[in-house]
């Protein structure tokens, strides 16, 4: 329902960081619970991570947690993923969601956007 649009990729070397935005103008961003998913060629889509919507818990897929961040500022209709010591598994594109479930890793919708393309090299 709520058009999304990711922003931020880019190439970065094995160990760097990227931060990426997911914005809208539309409608604001402040009701739901929002999670971040990435797919890499031949892969479904995966879980990455997720917040709440008054931001008191997220969430951490193993592969991510400890490395990647994600907050949000529900003033500016935007969430982000601060995505440090980044290795070449993470290369993907990188989508965000409406998320459901009782562990906030589920995408509510099956429309996804644009995405942004994560490459790190070795």
């Amino acid at each position: 329902q709520v058009q999304l649009v990711e922003s931020g990729g880019g190439l970065v070397q094995a160990g760097g960081s990227l931060r990426l935005s997911c914005a809208t103008s539309g409608r604001t961003l402040s009701l739901y619970n929002m999670g971040w998913f990435r797919q890499a060629p031949g892969k479904e889509r995966e879980f990455v991570a997720s917040i709440r919507w008054n931001a008191d818990r997220t969430y951490y897929s193993d592969s991510v947690r400890g490395r990647f961040t994600v907050s949000r500022d529900n003033a500016k209709n935007t969430v982000y993923l601060q995505m440090n010591s980044l290795k070449p598994e993470d290369t993907a594109i990188y989508y965000c969601n409406i998320v459901r479930g009782s562990a906030y890793n589920y995408p509510a919708d099956d429309s996804w956007g644009q995405g942004t393309q994560v490459t790190v090299s070795s």
